[in-house]
């Protein structure tokens, strides 16, 4: 993190720390409670991957988002990072991981259109390096006990669950710590 502060802080840019997640109709249900035998049942309707979200978490507690249908490709990872663009003015580092979207052809090609956006990777199998990765995280788990029958509806159970994150701004800066990034400050 000392790298991309100092370089941040040298170009006045924004640091974002970017990842994927899957969203299905599959989610593992939570334990719950419920009187003595009456078990708890959840019917979900559909076995499939629904939806993925490319999101953004940057070092001054914004979240942005983007969703895709089915997996995330090249294309996706460049609509994504388009849609950051328009909200993230000025310079802009992205710290991701090497998922093979990221280095598809065309991200490589949009980022060195971007003078003013940089790429910075995270070491490979590093999950825990990324306070993003806690913010998904965190909606994954308020989702669990839910049971959407269309994807519209888990759009918005997952719309929902980022909104949250983005008024608490308590549990992002908890993220950040549990990635071990505690000089990160975040602006109240």
């Amino acid at each position: 993190m000392a790298a991309y502060s100092a370089k941040a802080r040298a170009t006045g840019a924004t640091i974002a720390f970017v990842d994927e997640v899957g969203f299905s109709f599959l989610l593992a249900p939570a334990r719950t409670w419920a009187p003595k035998g009456h078990t708890p049942i959840l019917r979900r309707t559909s076995q499939r991957r629904a939806i993925s979200t490319v999101v953004a978490l940057t070092t001054t507690g914004k979240v942005f988002k983007r969703h895709v249908r089915g997996a995330v490709r090249g294309d996706d990872v460049v609509r994504a990072l388009r849609h950051f663009r328009r909200h993230i003015s000025g310079p802009l580092i992205v710290v991701w991981d090497r998922l093979s979207a990221h280095r598809a052809a065309c991200v490589q090609q949009f980022i060195a259109g971007d003078e003013e956006l940089w790429v910075e990777w995270l070491p490979p199998y590093a999950p825990d390096l990324n306070p993003e990765e806690f913010c998904h995280g965190n909606v994954k788990q308020q989702l669990r006990n839910t049971t959407p029958t269309t994807v519209q509806e888990l759009l918005t159970l997952v719309d929902r669950g980022f909104a949250r994150l983005r008024q608490r701004r308590d549990l992002l800066q908890s993220c950040f710590h549990h990635a071990g990034l505690r000089d990160v400050a975040l602006l109240t």
